[in-house]
């Protein structure tokens, strides 16, 4: 049938599903134990979701379950390809994945500040809880650096110096 004997009232818009955090093409899954629970309970609560939608009828509930499906399935992709890396079976003496990491600017507008974040997956990265994903610039430029060990980032537009201030898991 051509689409122009459709009713419009039935024509649906495909469902927007929001992507997941970017993780570049070939990179390993990384997340540490705390973030695969994360991504579990997250999984738990869409299902939740889903099992709630009985009282819903309709075009709004096809909607909202084609959304969370889809949502469900970008997730289990997610769960399916994590590699869980333990912090305490990192080296001790560097930034590694999972490690909690404070440095101090040398250069620019933030000089002599210390700030410190941990590094993890993906789906766990969370600034406002200083987690940040291990495919960060400021994370590659951590990773690696023992303790007094500087690097530089490019960071607020410009080249900052950083030093490693304390390393822990």
């Amino acid at each position: 049938m051509s689409r122009g004997f459709v009713r419009e009232e039935d024509q649906e818009e495909p469902p927007f599903i929001p992507p997941r955090a970017a993780l570049p093409p070939g990179t390993i899954n990384y997340v540490t134990p705390q973030g695969y629970d994360k991504l579990i309970k997250e999984k738990s609560a869409l299902e939740e979701e889903i099992s709630n939608l009985t009282l819903v009828e309709g075009k709004e509930r096809r909607h909202a379950m084609a959304i969370l499906n889809g949502k469900i399935n970008l997730l289990n992709d997610r769960i399916s390809s994590a590699r869980i890396l333990k912090p305490q079976d990192q080296s001790q003496n560097e930034v590694r994945f999972g490690a909690l990491v404070s440095f101090k600017f040398l250069s620019g507008e933030q000089k002599g500040s210390i700030i410190g974040f941990q590094i993890v997956g993906v789906d766990e990265s969370n600034i406002k809880e200083n987690k940040i994903a291990f495919v960060a610039p400021l994370a590659k430029a951590l990773t690696g650096k023992k303790l007094n060990e500087k690097t530089e980032v490019f960071m607020a537009g410009k080249v900052q110096e950083l030093e490693i201030v304390s390393i822990n898991y």
